[in-house]
């Protein structure tokens, strides 16, 4: 499936607080806590590019979106913008590092501030904000996003994620208790905000390799594999394709496409799954510094499951959902890469074609504004539909009406699956 990819990992720290005694006033706490003192509270979220975004206030503002991202470890406001209209308290500088071929982010820390997430509420709380939306995730994920958080979420709740239900379910850890229908118990370790489990074996032939992966849901992709430190032990597989594997906090992620015969995750299998393998320019060369890993695991295989998350009990719990473990891994099959704009991000532009594609082979163009799509118009569809159709099946028939330089043309091609 054609997704973001999205790759944060920061590399600093110092920010992150944990709640306060529960027998205070809601206003005068520090840290994340459910108000009225809830033992639990659901919270919806939209799906996006196998993104989670969920509605998130800063300062009484209007409804942002934001990302939840297992390891991101601070509140991170992407799109300063949507806080013009807000005074916020800011100290001092900052450079950010993460994935990605860019150079380093220049934001600012604001203190005292108020999130809100439904029933959950932080006070007193520290934001990074970018000093420009450089990311441009909306363009990415076809929707506006605001900003990224999620560490101090999982960190201070069990949080379960109902990717069916499109609902997360926060618990107070002293109010959980895991019980055997809820799925399988699965040990995870935390480290500088990430979360780590050595559950997963990948399968070359017969030849099995257990990994330590992060769990990420700041990323859309099924799995990522850290080939220059694993290559003895885990080779590229035959084919692959070159591609843009997504966008890190420091840019695009350049690197290759490839599958893998069958992953054991628990005591589940899943079979023939695409595998990205970033370049090390791109990704491992920025995480010299953190803890040793063979790759991390996204929202793509994640969301085949419903997991739930217990930070300070040191598990996770999964319980597949049948119907989509029987559906396979699937790449775009048309070379397309879309840019949305325009009012509320649907307005839709080429941003990259790949060479040799049956979208470049069709004429399309970087910079081409697509505006109809096998008679449906594009500004109907999000881009999360318009990915799914150009992954639908090879040999299906595409039409796209395009307009360039005031001109407008139909482009018609057959989707190929090229990895």
């Amino acid at each position: 499936m054609k997704t973001l990819g999205l790759v944060i990992g920061l590399l600093f720290c110092g920010l992150a607080t944990r709640a306060s005694d529960p027998r205070m006033p809601d206003r005068d706490r520090y840290g994340f806590f459910l108000t009225h003192d809830r033992n639990w509270a659901r919270i919806p979220f939209q799906l996006h590019s196998n993104l989670i975004i969920v509605p998130v206030q800063i300062n009484d503002s209007d409804t942002l979106n934001f990302i939840l991202d297992t390891g991101v470890g601070h509140t991170i406001i992407t799109d300063p913008a949507a806080l013009t209209n807000h005074a916020m308290k800011k100290t001092r500088r900052i450079k950010l590092s993460g994935a990605g071929e860019g150079t380093n982010l220049m934001a600012t820390i604001a203190i005292d501030n108020t999130l809100s997430m439904g029933a959950l509420r932080a006070n007193h709380h520290n934001v990074v904000m970018l000093d420009e939306d450089i990311l441009k995730l909306s363009e990415y994920v076809g929707t506006p996003i605001h900003g990224i958080f999620g560490y101090e979420v999982f960190d201070n709740f069990v949080v379960n994620i109902d990717f069916q239900r499109r609902e997360i379910t926060l618990m107070k850890p002293n109010k959980y208790r895991y019980r055997k229908r809820q799925g399988d118990q699965l040990p995870i370790t935390i480290q500088d905000t990430k979360v780590y489990t050595d559950a997963l074996t990948v399968f070359d032939g017969e030849k099995s390799t257990p990994l330590r992966v992060v769990l990420d849901t700041g990323a859309g992709h099924a799995l990522l594999l850290n080939h220059g430190e694993s290559a003895s032990i885990l080779p590229l597989p035959e084919k692959v394709i070159r591609a843009q594997l997504g966008r890190g906090l420091n840019g695009v992620i350049n690197g290759s496409l490839g599958r893998i015969s069958k992953v054991r995750f628990g005591r589940y299998e899943l079979a023939n799954i695409l595998a990205s393998f970033p370049d090390s320019i791109a990704y491992r060369a920025k995480l010299i510094d953190m803890p040793q890993r063979q790759g991390n695991v996204g929202c793509e295989l994640l969301r085949r499951f419903n997991v739930t998350f217990n930070y300070q009990g040191q598990y996770m719990v999964m319980k597949p959902v049948r119907k989509l473990m029987r559906e396979q891994f699937e790449h775009d099959m048309s070379g397309l890469e879309l840019r949305a704009r325009g009012d509320q991000f649907r307005s839709y532009y080429v941003g990259h074609v790949a060479e040799g594609s049956p979208a470049e082979k069709a004429g399309l163009h970087e910079g081409d504004e697509v505006l109809f799509i096998n008679k449906n118009a594009a500004k109907e569809l999000t881009i999360s539909d318009i990915y799914k159709l150009l992954q639908g099946g090879e040999g299906r028939e595409m039409s796209f009406l395009v307009r360039r330089s005031g001109q407008i043309f139909v482009a018609a091609f057959a989707l190929k699956r090229m990895i």
